[in-house]
């Protein structure tokens, strides 16, 4: 009796840990859950900073990634996957901002500089192009530029005060 019970007990923890898995395709090809995927593709590695959990070689990382396509074949969808990781791991490790709440902005802003410096540089050329246009048309409008009678004399008395001071020879 007691072996047919130890049979049962180990033929159920065979098929628990079998159907937690990972399947393989056609001819032992590794076929990715879409829900793994999309959870993965919104994740940092938490063991190399600075890389996406899916490019990680960390070990760790790999069975990080086991574990959440384990997760996804049971039925999980990518957000559970990713609010899992996020929970055993920390907030930090997401790689793309939540779209609703103080994550909207990182979403809002980028675009919105990219406009407003594009409307500064069209302003800017603008007024450039417009005092280019001034300037050839001959317009009273262009100001007047360059020093006044008065001030270029006194700018030519100090030039030639500096060439003296300068070469002692033309003494």
């Amino acid at each position: 009796m007691r072996h047919i019970l130890s049979t049962l007990i180990l033929l159920a923890i065979t098929a628990t840990l079998a159907s937690a898995q990972i399947p393989e395709g056609v001819e032992g090809t590794y076929q990715p859950h879409p829900e793994a995927r999309k959870a993965i593709d919104q994740l940092l590695s938490p063991f190399c900073p600075g890389l996406m959990l899916e490019q990680c070689p960390a070990e760790e990382s790999r069975s990080l990634r086991d574990s959440i396509h384990a997760l996804a074949v049971e039925g999980w969808t990518a957000d559970e996957l990713k609010a899992w990781m996020l929970a055993n791991h920390g907030d930090e490790w997401k790689a793309v901002p939540d779209r609703s709440g103080t994550g909207l902005w990182a979403w809002i802003l980028p675009p919105f500089a990219l406009v407003a410096g594009f409307g500064a540089v069209v302003v800017v050329a603008r007024r450039f192009t417009r005092e280019e246009e001034d300037l050839e048309s001959g317009s009273s409008e262009a100001p007047t530029r360059g020093p006044s009678p008065e001030e270029e004399t006194r700018l030519k008395e100090a030039l030639r005060e500096l060439e003296l001071a300068e070469d002692p020879s033309f003494q």
